[in-house]
């Protein structure tokens, strides 16, 4: 897949997460390890359920974690995210999956996180 164009992280980074948002770097590192992916990504919804999933690079599908995260999300039903973490080595968040999110939630969180899990910057744009 070609790179997509990169959204700067924007914003101040965090000091320390909420339990929840922490829940989803928890999450989103999870997804990643398990299958050795590029990146890992969670979600949480309006009603708090949280979707984790890992970048998927098939010759006939490609997906960004976020993206496949945002996907599963939509399809058990939720209509707006509150909070987005994104787990990789990059340091700029994909427009992809930074479209998927606004798609949903115009002014969510979208976390950047390290492997490590050290938050790199947050998108709220």
């Amino acid at each position: 897949m070609p790179e997509s164009p990169a959204v700067p992280s924007t914003g101040s980074v965090p000091a320390e997460l909420g339990a929840e948002d922490a829940k989803l770097v928890i999450l989103a590192r999870g997804a990643r390890g398990r299958v050795g992916a590029v990146e890992g990504a969670a979600v949480r919804d309006q009603d708090g359920r949280t979707y984790a999933a890992a970048s998927v690079a098939l010759p006939s599908l490609t997906l960004t974690a976020l993206q496949l995260a945002v996907a599963s999300a939509v399809a058990a039903g939720a209509s707006s995210l509150e909070a987005a973490v994104v787990v990789t080595e990059a340091s700029t968040l994909d427009a992809a999956g930074h479209a998927a999110v606004r798609d949903l939630a115009v002014g969510a969180p979208i976390h950047l996180a390290a492997p490590d899990g050290t938050v790199l910057g947050t998108v709220v744009e």
